[in-house]
């Protein structure tokens, strides 16, 4: 029961973190209520990140919408930042873990609520990838999703818009940030048992078929429907977060 409920949570939460992110504001609760401390939790999520960063990208490739070049300027200073928030995470205690997570959530909520987002490509001036201004920027995109994850698609699709990329091209990019970031905080946390591989990788298999429907979604059509569930599902699972022990 588990391992389907896992593959459930995973395609809702695959279609939603390629169409904007947020997903593991879901998969994280699912996975400490099924019986992980915390730290497991936020380790086996990063495995369907994984999973559903590939075939995200793979579909946004097919399409062409993916902006090769800009996006792979950008990925050092997302991996650094990833580096130091992967070696907060594993040095806090697990309640506190669960405490921040509750209040991130309930933070990012009102902005999801409020964020446009845009499915027409629009052109604009791109900024240079390699500036200081978006190398910091893109540093804590890294630093934040190495630490929690959940929430690291708001802040790279955040960015991406400053840099001056469509929601579109921005998802490609964000998609490319996530994988890099993600690929080594799940090192660090397998190297440091904090991964349960079974509830990961079915977690995955609901991943990978959410992001490619997220795809379809994000290029052919619009999610105002989708966006309330996420809404509410976000302040439901940050509620029993903080009052469940």
């Amino acid at each position: 029961m588990p391992y389907l409920i896992c593959i459930v949570v995973g395609i809702i939460a695959g279609t939603i973190n390629v169409l904007a992110g947020g997903g593991s504001f879901i998969t994280l609760p699912i996975l400490i209520f099924l019986g992980l401390p915390a730290v497991d939790a936020n380790g086996t999520n990063r495995l369907a990140v994984i999973a559903q960063c590939i075939s995200g990208i793979w579909g946004f490739h097919r399409a062409g919408v993916i902006e090769w070049r800009w996006a792979l300027a950008v990925l050092a200073p997302v991996v650094i930042g990833s580096a130091f928030g992967v070696f907060a995470s594993l040095a806090i205690p697990d309640f506190l873990f669960r405490r921040i997570l509750s209040l991130i959530m309930l933070l990012i909520a009102p902005l999801a609520i409020s964020y446009r987002w845009p499915i027409a490509s629009q052109a604009k001036p791109l900024k240079s990838p390699k500036s200081w201004k978006m190398s910091v920027i893109f540093f804590g995109v890294g630093l934040y999703g190495g630490f929690l994850q959940a929430g690291v698609g708001f802040l790279s699709l955040a960015a991406t818009s400053v840099a001056g990329l469509d929601l579109i091209r921005g998802n490609g990019v964000k998609l490319l940030n996530v994988l890099a970031l993600t690929s080594l905080a799940l090192s660090a946390f397998a190297g440091t048992g904090h991964v349960n591989w079974g509830l990961g990788l079915a977690l995955s298999i609901g991943t990978v078929t959410g992001a490619l429907i997220g795809v379809r979604l994000t290029i052919l059509a619009g999610h105002r429907g989708l966006k309330r569930i996420v809404i509410t599902t976000i302040i439901v699972f940050a509620i029993l977060l903080w009052i469940i022990e």
